[in-house]
């Protein structure tokens, strides 16, 4: 069955192959496999995206996020997605953003919603929608146990991640450890940094310093004071080579999440490039790391340091064969693919301009 899918992105992130958002490296990597099989796929993002389907934008913001931005932001992506639907036979709609009840098209055509970030960030009434034909998916366990029991809620999919994008390369390993991610409070850089001098390890933060006052602030206050030019680095965004060879170069990747992971894209491609994960077990993470096999699952600064200086107990190659078993992009891939298809023929076959104008409650 070929169908055409609508993928909405968060209004305020633009979603490219090396994004740093978890949820814009999903619904890029989702993107990518419908081109490749035949599907049509429309993605609404914001300006300077670059999907592999068709792009839809909506403009990009500069500067400061507040809270007018977002109201222009949901603006803008709710007439893209009425725009979208008047001009193109679309099957199904696939929402990825926090703020998705602020934009979420009328009655009609059904509307999966996939929830990347812990449940209780989430509006309340995001979970009780009357709209008719809306459904819920987590991606891991973990979430899913955490989020109210509604109907609407399907299984959970868990993350995945292109396998062969990653290579293990035992011989030419560095002398650091490594955070990547969202410069934020949430992600723990300032553990990370804590604990790598009390191991006396070099580490290196990448990542994305999004304009959000609270994470600009963070960074001045926690994070910049504990940097210096040689042993403690923050070297901002890095494209997707540069990410992979960090990875496959770092001793260990650490991930001192303070909040409950939803997922962790990054832990497993530590993982599939034969670099082990020390991190706090928050949330999925104590899903995707077996403690002592592919890392260490640590619950303080100290422990985290004592982890560092243990790291070489870990054996590469079995971090390498966990990520090709587990967590690979296509067995995810392959669960999207059958819920469209079971919620496109679960749908009422009427057109869409009908669909749209149907009375609920």
């Amino acid at each position: 069955m070929s169908f055409t899918v609508l993928n909405v992105a968060y209004p305020l992130a633009p979603v490219k192959d090396d994004t740093a958002g978890g949820a814009e490296h999903v619904l890029s990597m989702i993107d990518s496999a419908l081109v490749k099989a035949g599907h049509k796929s429309l993605v609404i993002a914001s300006e300077g995206s670059s999907p592999s389907g068709i792009l839809l934008p909506t403009p990009a913001y500069t500067g400061k996020i507040n809270s007018s931005v977002e109201k222009s932001a949901h603006l803008s992506h709710k007439s893209a997605i009425d725009r979208a639907l008047d001009n193109w036979n679309i099957d199904l709609v696939h929402m990825h953003g926090i703020d998705f009840d602020s934009y979420i098209p009328d009655p009609g055509i059904p509307v999966l919603v996939t929830l990347h970030l812990p449940i209780q960030w989430y509006n309340e009434r995001s979970f009780f929608l009357k709209r008719p034909d809306t459904y819920l998916n987590c991606v891991s366990r973990s979430q899913m146990q955490s989020a109210p029991a509604i109907k609407n809620m399907v299984p959970y999919i868990e993350n995945g991640i292109v396998i062969n994008d990653y290579t293990i390369d035992k011989n030419n390993k560095g002398d650091f450890a490594l955070s990547l991610g969202r410069v934020c409070e949430e992600k723990g850089y300032h553990c990370a940094l804590d604990a790598a001098k009390i191991a006396n390890i070099k580490l290196i933060i990448a990542g994305e310093l999004f304009p959000y006052e609270y994470h600009q602030q963070f960074f001045y206050h926690e994070i910049l004071p504990r940097l210096d030019n040689d042993k403690y680095k923050f070297i901002g965004p890095v494209g997707k080579e540069k990410k992979k060879d960090l990875l496959s170069k770092a001793r260990c990747l650490l991930v001192p999440s303070l909040v409950p992971e939803t997922s962790s894209l990054v832990a497993m491609e530590a993982l599939a490039s034969g670099t082990p994960v020390i991190a706090y077990p928050q949330g999925a993470l104590k899903e995707i790391i077996e403690n002592n096999k592919t890392g260490f699952l640590v619950n303080s600064i100290d422990e985290m340091a004592q982890a560092i200086n243990k790291i070489d107990e870990i054996d590469p190659d079995l971090c390498r064969k966990t990520a090709e078993n587990r967590f690979s992009a296509d067995i995810m891939i392959k669960k999207y693919f059958d819920l469209y298809d079971k919620i496109i023929k679960k749908t009422i076959h009427l057109p869409q301009q009908v669909l749209r104008r149907l009375p609920y409650e």
